[in-house]
């Protein structure tokens, strides 16, 4: 009898949701720390998009209009740190989160209880890093990739930016270790690695990445730390430092990051073509190896973000070759792409259309990224806004739009219900529209000559300004139809079917929609039918 009842009492626990805010707080369920990733990600893609409407504000006519120079530097820095750390990022895990247990037959994640505090890091660690707006010397101004002696100079706020950075890559490394975890040790039968979904396959790469560069970003940030506080000069030539050391070790994590950032929008569009092309992926190995080439390569091409600082001509042609070769394995994914929807059936629901956006103009910033590859043409791009236009390219069109084409995928295999057709293809066409009105015209301004990160400039540039500010405000508006879309949805509409697309494959749509708590009680037997067809 007793045995029975300990029975019953667990697979209460198994079947039941918590309720209340303790189901969020103290989560350890995989689906559920998802959503709060994906929910704290829009939240600070829209603190970070108002900061980039300051900053377009101020930039829409010549002259000081609204913030004074030392807030705005502001603005330009804490908008790139909040997008990339606070948005892209945990969009990425929370999507990793929601799909990787449903899509290699696994219950949860490997590790719940650590899930959660990496996730709850996060709202820490901001609050951390915002807070310095009302501190003595105001939040940080010397560029996301603080540069000393610049960074040095911040006030009350700088040691808040060096512990908001350490807590944000210990999340990272985290999120990094327990995706690993449950990929290697928690696979349904049947599943190997060659019949994964090439949406886990770009997130256990992301995750060595992770594992790999971010301790060297806290080894940087360290040494900042204790040049300002602590009597060292790693980076003070007055002691016997270098400046440019700092860069080195920066962007030795700073490329890797890029890659980090761009590889699950990768894996999304990986899964989301074929299905809409109605045919297999074109090259599933050759695509796995590209991914891992990639990750492989971004350790070697750091110093092409340097090429000004007065390298050996050795060190700028390895540099530039290195950035060229880095270009193969992306250039192979993009024709398996295009070779997926070659004489494919295709129809064009709203996550086709975001993810062809990503194939489309993902490889014009890859384009402009070439070009910046080479060494004496870069000193002519350098510090303009040719390469604000360039990494917005890769960021917004090339990663954000493939987070957002997961979203409108997923989501109805997450509620149950579909979202609205018609506002999804608004969202898509408003910011498709929108975000090439921001960026397209920044590349003329920059070759024109205009540098970066000013508050001001001379008049000749102000009807590309007042372009590429309209763009920036429409583009803004534009996300706030994907919430409504998101509310839309959760609330009810239309039901969707286990396999919501049609011609849909993977584990994920053979759960029902919205799946049950726990994903796989009992591990599916996976053969290539069911991998990937």
């Amino acid at each position: 009898m007793s045995e029975a009842v300990i029975h019953d009492d667990h697979d209460d626990h198994h079947d039941h949701k918590p309720t209340g805010i303790g189901r969020w707080l103290f989560s350890t369920n995989h689906k559920d720390i998802g959503t709060m990733y994906l929910v704290f990600s829009l939240i600070m893609f829209f603190i970070g998009g108002a900061m980039a409407m300051v900053i377009r504000a101020e930039l829409f006519q010549p002259g000081m209009q609204f913030v004074d120079p030392q807030f705005f530097n502001s603005m330009t820095t804490v908008h790139a740190l909040v997008m990339i750390f606070g948005a892209v990022m945990p969009a990425g895990v929370g999507l990793a989160n929601w799909m990787i247990p449903m899509m290699i037959g696994a219950p949860d994640m490997a590790m719940p209880r650590m899930n959660n505090m990496s996730f709850w890091i996060l709202p820490f660690a901001f609050t951390l890093l915002l807070s310095t707006f009302f501190m003595q010397g105001g939040a940080p101004a010397g560029g996301w990739t603080m540069y000393p002696p610049l960074v040095l100079q911040l006030g009350d706020g700088f040691p808040f930016l060096i512990f908001a950075v350490h807590f944000l890559g210990i999340s990272s490394i985290m999120g990094a270790i327990n995706i690993i975890a449950t990929v290697f040790n928690m696979r349904a039968p049947g599943m190997t690695f060659m019949r994964l979904p090439l949406f886990v396959w770009t997130w256990i790469i992301t995750a060595f990445l992770l594992i790999a560069a971010m301790p060297v970003l806290a080894g940087a940030v360290t040494m900042l730390l204790t040049d300002r506080f602590f009597g060292t000069a790693f980076f003070d030539a007055a002691g016997g430092g270098d400046p440019v050391l700092f860069q080195h070790v920066f962007w030795f994590f700073g490329h890797p990051e890029v890659y980090i950032l761009v590889l699950p929008s990768f894996g999304i569009i990986s899964q989301i073509i074929p299905t809409f092309a109605r045919k297999p992926l074109f090259g599933y190995a050759s695509m796995v190896y590209a991914t891992a080439s990639i990750a492989f390569l971004s350790f070697f091409v750091w110093a092409h973000h340097m090429f000004t600082v007065g390298m050996p001509l050795a060190g700028e042609l390895f540099f530039m070759y290195a950035t060229m070769a880095i270009a193969v394995p992306t250039g192979v994914k993009v024709f398996n792409w295009t070779a997926t929807m070659w004489k494919g059936s295709m129809t064009f629901e709203t996550p086709m259309l975001f993810a062809i956006g990503v194939l489309f103009m993902f490889t014009l910033g890859g384009f402009s990224g070439l070009m910046m590859g080479i060494t004496p043409v870069d000193f002519q791009y350098h510090d303009t806004y040719f390469i604000v236009a360039h990494f917005h390219y890769v960021l917004v069109p090339g990663i954000v739009f493939g987070i957002i084409s997961g979203v409108y995928y997923w989501m109805p295999k997450w509620t149950g219900y579909m979202y609205d057709e018609k506002l999804g293809k608004l969202h898509f066409w408003t910011s498709a529209i929108s975000v090439n009105v921001l960026f397209f015209p920044m590349h003329f301004i920059g070759l024109a000559g205009m540098p970066r990160r000013i508050p001001d400039y001379s008049t000749q540039f102000t009807d590309w300004n007042m372009i590429i500010s309209i763009g920036g405000f429409a583009f803004g508006l534009s996300q706030l139809i994907l919430v409504w879309v998101v509310i839309k949805c959760i609330r009810g509409g239309e039901k969707a079917t286990d396999e919501v697309w049609e011609g849909a494959h993977g584990l994920e749509f053979t759960l029902p929609s919205p799946p049950p708590f726990h994903s796989f009680t009992t591990p599916p037997e996976v053969t290539d039918a069911t991998a990937h067809s």
